[in-house]
């Protein structure tokens, strides 16, 4: 018998959703037929799943050891002294690429972390066997205590908003279902201003906010911008609004750095907008200028665009649980980009 006491990365759920992700490899099914059989209670009563949990609540799952590992998700942590040497075993016994990988934290609580993610990192998986910031968080969430193997049978810690790889900058992750839920809502409300410093070719001498609509192939990864919205769609794909604000910072000869605000968030569209108007990043081979990026690349060893999440805003809310209202953070830039602005200015 396998028994959950509800805590606050669990309650406020359905209680058939968190059976779901204990018993992740069973089918609705089977866990609706443990229900009737009582195989599984709830607060040592007969349940139907659809009960909203409370914390305290307790769930007893009444199957063999066998038969509840055969379902339950496989969380399989081993920690040593040393934490550089330490490997995790997350759902697909995923080994860490980088086991001196540390967390550059920005700012913490009991919900949530700010954090400055490096070039070449992923925000979120793309693939199973993909090592991500997700597991970088779990794994010092680990070594700290402040979450356990077991607990990640019915809670992981995820990201709020997305970085491409090669975007350096804040991310936003919750350590708790409310710090998860929350700050989820404030991107997707746009709730939060988000602030980004990049180089771009080109001189621009004025701060303007410009429009269009965005359409991203899916099988190339790439995104088209038109001015306005196209009338004859043969490619069936989704368009989308996009909204972009930049003010330059510092001119330089042939290049500009610019503070970005992304007021609409979309696949590449900092990259891809302002390439559209003939200023594109440096170091972007994507959507960017080749031969620009080629001296970039020749006197900096440069292989990615010089783009950076440098700063959050957060706007005032009635419901503030997470006591962010107004508060504002920032990340300095990676070490090449301010190298490269050292030499050019």
């Amino acid at each position: 018998m396998k028994e959950i006491k509800v805590g606050t990365n669990e309650e406020g759920q359905r209680f058939d959703k968190l059976l779901s992700k204990v018993l992740c490899e069973a089918t609705k099914g089977f866990i609706y037929k443990m229900l009737r059989k009582k195989n599984i209670t709830l607060n040592n009563k007969k349940a139907t799943g659809s009960e909203i949990l409370k914390r305290d609540d307790v769930v007893k799952i009444f199957l063999s050891d066998e038969t509840f590992e055969k379902f339950a998700r496989k969380v399989d942590v081993s920690l040593e002294k040393n934490a550089a040497d330490k490997v995790h075993t997350l759902n697909n016994k995923i080994e860490s690429a980088n086991k001196n990988f540390k967390l550059d934290i920005i700012y913490e609580d009991d919900n949530y972390m700010i954090i400055n993610k490096p070039i070449g990192e992923l925000s979120q998986k793309a693939k199973p066997e993909d090592v991500s910031m997700i597991e970088h968080i779990i794994d010092y969430m680990l070594e700290k205590g402040t979450i356990t193997s077991e607990q990640l049978r019915t809670f992981r810690p995820g990201i709020c908003n997305r970085l491409d790889r090669n975007t350096s900058g804040l991310l936003i992750a919750g350590k708790t279902l409310i710090g998860l839920q929350k700050m989820t809502e404030y991107v997707k409300n746009r709730d939060v201003d988000k602030f980004y410093l990049t180089l771009v070719k080109g001189n621009i001498t004025k701060e303007e906010t410009i429009e269009g609509y965005l359409c991203k192939d899916s099988k190339t990864n790439k995104v088209r911008i038109f001015k306005s919205q196209p009338k004859d769609n043969q490619s069936k794909e989704k368009i989308d609004y996009i909204k972009t604000r930049y003010i330059p910072m510092e001119q330089f000869k042939g290049y500009t750095l610019l503070k970005v605000e992304l007021i609409t968030g979309r696949t590449h569209q900092i990259r891809a907008h302002l390439s559209s108007i003939g200023h594109p990043i440096i170091g972007d081979y994507k959507y960017g200028h080749k031969q620009a990026n080629d001296i970039f690349k020749k006197k900096y060893n440069l292989s990615h665009q010089l783009l950076h999440a440098y700063e959050l805003e957060f706007h005032n809310k009635d419901d503030d649980k997470l006591q962010v209202a107004g508060k504002k953070f920032a990340a300095p830039l990676s070490a090449i980009f301010e190298k490269v602005i050292m030499n050019i200015r």
